[in-house]
């Protein structure tokens, strides 16, 4: 068990990421007083995505082919429709995914994040929530696709997206705080 003040957490992120599924856990966990770290599949800033357009940058702490996943408590993956896209793409990033998924440490994926959970081959058997437009890939994974704020699967937590980003972060804290979750191979 570890509590909020004393986790380590990682937001893997890229260019496209939803501005609001990234900047609202990221000042939420550190108000909490968790330490939160940013990585990506380049270095630098990378570029959000504000609701219809570009927005603003943020710089990425660590590249993903750098993070070693023992130094972490949890995972964020924000969404956006560019963001996991691309992600999903880089063997780097669904290295990340994959060990942390495998871990039993907490993921918290929203909105089109999912897709990164469904590329780690992390969905099969579970309960899963989504942006909606991406309910039928999660259903093809095998995922149990149910329209909630938040739903959590053994420390897998997912949300559908910006509307439910008060839940989602309250669940991360609530998952991080019960430790490590076991899970069975999806």
């Amino acid at each position: 068990m570890t509590s909020i003040d004393k986790a380590k957490i990682l937001i893997l992120a890229t260019d496209g990421y939803e501005r609001s599924e990234l900047r609202v856990p990221l000042d939420e966990l550190r108000k909490r007083g968790a330490e939160v770290k940013i990585a990506s599949i380049k270095a630098g800033k990378i570029k959000s995505w504000d609701k219809a357009d570009w927005g603003d940058s943020i710089d990425a702490d660590l590249a993903a082919n750098d993070v070693v996943i023992g130094d972490f408590d949890a995972l964020v993956l924000p969404g956006g429709q560019i963001n996991p896209d691309k992600l999903r793409a880089d063997e780097s990033a669904m290295r990340v995914v994959r060990e942390f998924t495998k871990s039993g440490k907490v993921v918290a994926a929203i909105c089109h994040a999912p897709w990164l959970l469904i590329e780690a081959g992390a969905v099969k058997d579970r309960r899963v929530t989504s942006f909606g437009s991406i309910r039928t890939d999660v259903k093809n994974a095998g995922g149990r696709w149910l329209d909630e704020q938040v739903v959590v699967d053994h420390g897998i937590i997912t949300s559908r997206s910006p509307d439910d980003l008060d839940a989602f972060v309250n669940k991360i804290v609530e998952e991080i705080e019960e430790g490590a979750h076991p899970r069975r191979a999806a």
